[in-house]
């Protein structure tokens, strides 16, 4: 249903919202395709149906039930893709435990803020990731950890915080092993697993994820059952989906892209999960399509870029490969093409959305025409309305005209994690949410989008907020001020930069320096690529620094 003048459009609802929990569209699955495989995980020799991928899920619930976690208590996830992300997502959410998702590139600032915002009791973690040290720098935080038994640790950081499980074979002081937690299942039936899980509702809280805003410190999603079960079973219908697909997943599970799109999307279809590798890499994606004889591919376009540019690319049978999503960004034509024909996806499709809202609420089709999948982010999704309204009055314009995008339905969050300002800032009192991105929509319901009103950067399929790395950059005790905008770029989208001035009294410093002061502290991805050392910025004539004029001179200087 679509208004020939108004930017308004509502998706289609011919097929019910399903209202059960992500427990119970488990279990359904399982009923219907028990033998069918479920989680494939090379690098960890896993191959499991969906019947052992149930118990294993079940297995892991009882553990977290036997530990004493409880209905509505924050369990973290610290980790790159792996079988027990998965395994966890599904357990705390079968018990009714909200799992907070924790970016794998975290370093010692953001981590804390995180664990400490959401009340974190149980960390799930890696022992390391890269050159990531996860259990050093968990320490650095959390020092009382070597001298805390098992399931007491008191600290005083992290006053909520009273167990850590390691995935490593290794014993760690303080922390427990994966395996020895999982074996603590014994003590918890299934009945009483059966009983709890019941006792849930698909509208109860089930996870947080972080996202930071233009101003202040990062925001938890809170997003339920109803709202991340839905978003995944109508991205993957729209691609078509069925239980003979087998998607890989070589996108971070604790985005929504990972976890909601990819996990969910397979696991409310019957079909098969398929993680190449702990973290991208162009060589094992293309082997895993060829020995998996995937159908289905997730990734963002650099991503994209980066298979199609591996010297041996025409070495590998992708023939199996149908349809896919890119995500993060608008994809260039060319590189359409490339995927469409070389990699044989010629039903690949576009995905609009944000963590706010589940995350996908325009979504292309398989069939529609070309240009419209290198130049809009396609429709509004089943269930889900959408609007564009004038940045200053609020109404929603005519077709064809540029405003801010709104989105309303079941895939709208529950808010932010305890910040019910904030969540009013964006969410009217009449379910529409405020996306700050602005769009236009033509006459069939296509949506592009053409600018942010926000000054988010989007680098790689990475959201970075310039106001973050401001703040950061603020500890510095030889900085007086610091400006981040982002300047486009042709392999990333967008990098960083950042325009510094130095206290009068500070010794010179240099851009390795600084860069140096970032590493360890924050995200990679967050560390600016250029950086300028300045003694005054453009102001408005009331004092404000204008950013746009930094933004227009950056890219004069370093593009």
């Amino acid at each position: 249903m679509q208004s020939s003048t108004a930017s308004y459009t509502q998706g289609d609802t011919a097929q019910s919202l399903l209202k059960m929990t992500l427990g119970d569209a488990l279990d359904h699955t399982v009923a219907l395709y028990p033998d069918n495989p479920a989680l494939i995980a090379p690098a960890q020799n896993i191959r499991y149906n969906y019947r052992e991928f149930q118990a294993k899920v079940n297995l892991v619930a009882r553990a977290f039930i036997a530990i004493g976690v409880t209905k509505g208590e924050r369990v973290g996830i610290w980790a790159p893709n792996c079988e027990q992300w998965v395994v966890t997502q599904f357990a705390t959410a079968k018990m009714g435990a909200i799992l907070v998702n924790v970016n794998p590139a975290y370093q010692e600032y953001e981590l804390e803020y995180a664990l400490k915002h959401s009340g974190v009791s149980c960390l799930v973690m890696a022992e390391k990731f890269k050159s990531s040290d996860y259990c050093q720098t968990l320490m650095k935080i959390v020092p009382e950890l070597s001298d805390s038994a098992v399931g007491h640790l008191k600290s005083v950081k992290l006053p909520l915080l009273r167990r850590v499980i390691n995935l490593s074979k290794h014993d760690f002081k303080g922390m427990q092993r994966w395996d020895d937690f999982c074996e603590l299942a014994v003590d918890v039936t299934q009945s009483q697993l059966d009983v709890i899980q019941r006792q849930l509702d698909y509208n109860d809280a089930i996870n947080i994820q972080y996202t930071s805003g233009t101003t202040g410190s990062p925001k938890g999603v809170t997003l339920s059952h109803f709202n991340i079960l839905n978003n995944g079973y109508f991205v993957a219908k729209n691609m078509n989906f069925s239980h003979l697909d087998r998607l890989i997943i070589p996108v971070p599970l604790y985005h929504c892209f990972g976890m909601v799109m990819g996990n969910i999307g397979c696991v409310s279809h019957g079909a098969t999960m398929i993680y190449p590798s702990a973290s991208f890499d162009a060589q094992t994606v293309l082997q895993c399509v060829e020995a998996e004889k995937a159908t289905a591919l997730y990734s963002v376009p650099t991503m994209f870029i980066a298979m199609l540019a591996l010297e041996n690319f025409n070495d590998y049978d992708l023939s199996s490969l149908r349809t896919g999503i890119m995500a993060g960004s608008i994809c260039p034509a060319q590189l359409m093409k490339a995927v469409n024909t070389k990699m044989h996806m010629g039903e690949l499709q576009i995905a609009y959305g944000m963590t706010e809202t589940s995350p996908v609420s325009a979504q292309t089709a398989a069939d529609d025409p070309f240009d419209k999948k290198v130049s809009t982010v396609g429709r509004t999704l089943a269930h889900i309305e959408t609007k564009i309204v004038d940045v200053v009055s609020g109404g929603t314009v005519p077709r064809n005209e540029t405003g801010e995008l709104c989105t309303r339905g079941y895939s709208v969050m529950l808010g932010y994690w305890q910040n019910e300002a904030a969540s009013k800032e964006i969410i009217e009192t009449n379910g529409w949410l405020h996306s700050g991105d602005l769009a236009r929509m033509d006459e069939e319901g296509y949506i592009q989008i053409v600018g942010r009103i926000k000054d988010m950067v989007i680098r790689s399929g990475e959201n970075i907020y310039p106001k973050e790395i401001e703040d950061f950059l603020y500890t510095h005790p030889a900085i007086s001020d610091a400006q981040v905008t982002g300047i486009p770029d042709e392999l990333r989208g967008e990098e960083l930069v950042a325009w510094i001035i130095l206290r009068p009294d500070a010794a010179p410093m240099t851009a390795e320096q600084l860069r140096e002061f970032c590493r360890g502290k924050i995200s990679h991805f967050k560390i600016p690529r250029y950086i300028k050392f300045v003694d005054r910025y453009p102001l408005t004539v009331t004092g404000k620094v204008q950013k746009f004029k930094i933004r227009e001179m950056a890219i004069e200087e370093f593009t």
